[in-house]
C-alpha cells in the first residue's frame, strides 16, 4: 500500500546496490559483540493500542534501551494519513510512508532493522531493505491467515500463508513466539526461524494483588469465577468459553466487536469491559481460573498475566499454551476445555506464580536483540555516509 510516487530512482537504487555488493562485510553478522546497537523498529501496531504484540513491543524497546541500546520506532502515530483496519478500528494503518521510512533509515543509520508487523509500514520498510539489500528480521505474532478466514471466510487460509511466506522469507531471521509455532511455519514452507519468548510484568501481576484489603472484585459472584481477558472478537473464540456448562460464573474482561452480541446471548456471564494496569491485575488475581479459547494466538501474554498472579490457566491444546503450560504446574490444556477449567481448581496457586517468575521482559529483550543477527556490522556506516550525501531519496 503505497503512493503512486512512492517510488526510489533508478540511479539511487543501482548505486546503492553498487556500493553494497562491493561491501564484502555486508553477509556477515557481529559474531556475538554485545557492543550497545542502533536498532530501527517497524511496527504498524504501537501505542496507544493495547494488545500482546504492542505490550511485547513496547517492553522490548523499554529493556533494550535500558540495557544501552538506541532504539527508534516507525509507528502509525508519527503523523502519518491513516485508516482504520477493517474489523479492528482500534489499529490505525499508515499509508504514503515510504519516502518518511527511508529518509528515518537514512538519519538513524540502523546498525540492526526488525520489521515487527506485515501492514503498510512494515511492507514500506520490507521494499526498502529488499532494495538497497539491507539485512532485516521479522516476527510472527498473529496467525493472520487464520484471523482474516475467521471474519471473511471466503478467503482462504492457504492464501493467506502465501502471502505470510512471501513477506518473512525475505527476511534474515523469523522470530516466533513458541518452538511448536516455529515448527508449524517450518511445515508450511517459512525459512529462518527461530523462538522468540514472551516476558511478563512480575511486579504488576502478582498474587498480592488478590483480595486487596479484604475487597474481592468479584464480590457478590457465585464461586468459582472463571475469567477471560481479551478482546472481545471472534477469532478469540470466547463463545466457546461461554457455552461450557460450569459451575460459578463465567467473567469475560475487555471490548470488542463482539461483547454486545455475547452479551445478549449469554446473560448469565459478566462483562465488565476493559480493565488496565494494576486494576487489572486484580481481576486476574481475584479468579478462580483464568480460561484462554483461542486457536488463533501464538502466544497468549495473558497466560503468563494469570499465572504471574497465581491464578492457573485452563486453555485448548493450541500455540502458546501447549508450549507454556505443560510441566509448568500452572495449569492445563485439553480439547475438553470444561474437564481443564475444573482440573484447574485443584491447583496450588504457588505453582503458576512459580513458573511466571522464569519469564522476565529483561530476558525476553536479551534474547531478541541476540536474534538480530545478521545485521550491518560498522564499517557499513560507509554505505550510509554515500546515503547521506544524497539530496532526496527519490
Amino acid at each position: 500500500m503505497t503512493d503512486a510516487n512512492d517510488t526510489l530512482s533508478p540511479d539511487l537504487d543501482s548505486d546503492l546496490e553498487t556500493d553494497l555488493d562491493t561491501d564484502t562485510d555486508i553477509e556477515s553478522g557481529n559474531g556475538g559483540d554485545e557492543r550497545p546497537q542502533r536498532i530501527m523498529l517497524v511496527t504498524d501496531a504501537w501505542e496507544p493500542q493495547v494488545n500482546g504484540v504492542v505490550r511485547t513491543l513496547s517492553r522490548t524497546v523499554e529493556e533494550a534501551r535500558a540495557m544501552g541500546h538506541q532504539v527508534e520506532v516507525i509507528h502509525p502515530g508519527l503523523g502519518y494519513k491513516t485508516f482504520p483496519m477493517p474489523t479492528y478500528p482500534e489499529i490505525k494503518l499508515a499509508l504514503g510512508a515510504r519516502k518518511d521510512i527511508a529518509q528515518r533509515f537514512k538519519a538513524f543509520e540502523p546498525e540492526a532493522i526488525h520489521i515487527a508487523t506485515e501492514g503498510p509500514l512494515g511492507m514500506a520498510a520490507r521494499r526498502i531493505c529488499v532494495k538497497w539489500k539491507l539485512p532485516f528480521t521479522t516476527s510472527y505474532h498473529t496467525k493472520y491467515p487464520e484471523y482474516i478466514n475467521a471474519r471473511f471466510p471466503f478467503i482462504p487460509v492457504g492464501l493467506g500463508y502465501a502471502f505470510m511466506r512471501w513477506f518473512h522469507n525475505a527476511s534474515g531471521r523469523v522470530m516466533v513466539t513458541t518452538p511448536s509455532m516455529r515448527d508449524d511455519l517450518a511445515a508450511r514452507g517459512f525459512k529462518n526461524l527461530t523462538a522468540w519468548a514472551r516476558g511478563v510484568d512480575v511486579d504488576l501481576f502478582n498474587p498480592d494483588k488478590r483480595f486487596v484489603g479484604g475487597e474481592d472484585v468479584y464480590a457478590g459472584l457465585e464461586r468459582p469465577v472463571y475469567v477471560n481477558v481479551g478482546r472481545i472478537a471472534v477469532e478469540k473464540n470466547i463463545e466457546t468459553f461461554l457455552k461450557l456448562d460450569l459451575p460459578g460464573t463465567k467473567v469475560v474482561v475487555g471490548d470488542g466487536p463482539q461483547r454486545e452480541e455475547l452479551q445478549e446471548r449469554y446473560p448469565d456471564a459478566v462483562f465488565p469491559g476493559p480493565k488496565f494496569g494494576p486494576e487489572l491485575a486484580r481481576w486476574f488475581a481475584d479468579a478462580d481460573v483464568f480460561v484462554f479459547p483461542s486457536w488463533t494466538d501464538t502466544f497468549g501474554l495473558v497466560n503468563l498475566e494469570a499465572m504471574g498472579c497465581g491464578t492457573p490457566v485452563a486453555a485448548f491444546p493450541a500455540h502458546g499454551p501447549k508450549d507454556i503450560i505443560p510441566g509448568s504446574g500452572g495449569g492445563f490444556i485439553n480439547d475438553d476445555l470444561r474437564q481443564a477449567c475444573l482440573d484447574c481448581l485443584e491447583i496450588d496457586r504457588a505453582a503458576p506464580r512459580a513458573h511466571a517468575e522464569k519469564h522476565s521482559w529483561r530476558q525476553c529483550a536479551m534474547d531478541f536483540i541476540a536474534n538480530l543477527t545478521p545485521h550491518p556490522k560498522p564499517e557499513r556506516r560507509r554505505f550510509w555516509r554515500r546515503l547521506r550525501k544524497r539530496k532526496t531519496l527519490y
